[in-house]
């Protein structure tokens, strides 16, 4: 299998680190508690995903130039990310004990505190996206921050996750809930790329295609890894969807059926992207690598 995918993603996480470190407040600064913890929670861990797909499908779209101009909202959309997570981990949720190789920020910081931090790095995204981008029409950057919002919400993740707490009986539930649990946000990281690079409708839709698969190839991979992963590599416990009693993809298609239908996910996405040529090699190699991943 070729590199290109997680050699994207490594270079991506380089990128976009230094850019999340300046974003967040000092911990020296008051309440010096609270800014320990969104650092804690942020820095130093994930694949980076989101704001690699954000910056490859600028790139996509509009070569290198474009893909600088969109770090502030690359970052912003892994903000989003890391917030849910510090909320998904809490006890009233999934009760978290790992999250990146490292424990979960409620079992550092207390639940209070945890709680509170992702409010702020979920409000600190939007400042982020916000800010006036060089060379970005405020149209197209006001659509982008829609578009975040709009993946965040009850519409989106946080909808997905109420509905995997009500459970999810069959396949088509199952397929919904993920497709706004963990897919609106890997969907609007690649939409918001296109946007602030200035996309024709023809690139949009072929990215919006590629990123609605890609969500959901991922969501069943990340399935996969929760039954033979080990803890070490994931980076958080494995086994957690069984011991919470959550349906997954492995239990409604079996192993082999659930690596056969990520792996035809992962094309149908790279097929999706024909429009860009050799542009859109990358994000192609990104979604084969999802479907293939080990952690």
């Amino acid at each position: 299998m070729s590199h290109l995918g997680e050699d994207a993603l490594r270079r991506g996480a380089a990128v976009i680190e230094p850019v999340l470190a300046a974003l967040l407040p000092p911990e020296d600064e008051p309440p010096t508690d609270l800014h320990r913890a969104m650092r804690y929670a942020v820095l130093e861990g994930g694949k980076r995903l989101r704001p690699t797909l954000c910056i490859e499908a600028a790139r996509a779209v509009g070569g290198d130039a474009a893909a600088e101009r969109v770090l502030p909202a690359a970052a912003a959309l892994e903000l989003i990310h890391i917030y849910s997570l510090v909320h998904d981990d809490l006890p009233a949720m999934d009760d978290g004990e790992l999250r990146h190789g490292r424990a979960c920020c409620h079992r550092v910081f207390g639940e209070a505190l945890a709680l509170l931090a992702g409010d702020a790095i979920q409000t600190l995204a939007f400042c982020a996206i916000a800010r006036p981008l060089r060379g970005v029409p405020a149209a197209r950057q006001l659509a982008a921050t829609a578009l975040l919002a709009g993946a965040s919400g009850s519409l989106g993740m946080a909808g997905g996750q109420a509905l995997d707490l009500a459970g999810t009986p069959d396949v088509e539930a199952l397929e919904a809930m993920e497709r706004l649990k963990t897919g609106a946000l890997i969907h609007a990281a690649v939409a918001i790329g296109g946007e602030l690079a200035s996309a024709d409708a023809g690139q949009a839709a072929a990215l919006s295609s590629y990123g609605r698969d890609l969500g959901l190839c991922y969501q069943i991979a990340d399935d996969v890894l929760d039954v033979v992963g080990e803890t070490v590599a994931l980076g958080k416990v494995a086994g957690a969807d069984a011991r919470l009693g959550k349906p997954t993809y492995v239990d409604r298609l079996g192993l082999e059926g659930a690596r056969a239908r990520a792996r035809g996910v992962a094309e149908r996405a790279a097929a999706a992207l024909a429009p860009f040529g050799a542009r859109g090699a990358t994000l192609a190699a990104i979604a084969r690598f999802a479907a293939a991943r080990e952690r």
